[in-house]
């Protein structure tokens, strides 16, 4: 099984909204994603309330890993986003 190990970028870590940003993602992606902190449980990346259980802060490392290596990428580069920029996919500016 493909795992990636990536560090969290998002300024206050996996809350709430990188964790539906990600858990959206892994839901589009139609295969399944793990995500979890080394040497700990890993929980279904398409759940946002999984995802916030793990409680990972900025610069945590997680592991990524699934069935399908580029769903794997495709995550870890989220998650190693700063999902909380102005920029940040599915953000809008008011």
């Amino acid at each position: 099984m493909p795992t990636k190990s990536v560090v969290v970028g998002s300024a206050v870590g996996l809350h709430a909204r990188p964790a539906a940003l990600i858990s959206q993602a892994a839901l589009d992606l139609g295969s399944e994603v793990l995500i979890g902190l080394p040497g700990g449980v890993p929980v279904d990346a398409s759940s946002s309330l999984m995802i916030m259980t793990l409680g990972a802060g900025n610069g945590a490392t997680v592991e990524v890993s699934g069935e399908v290596e580029a769903d794997v990428d495709a995550i870890a580069a989220l998650v190693a986003q700063d999902l909380d920029a102005e920029d940040a996919p599915g953000v809008t500016a008011v």
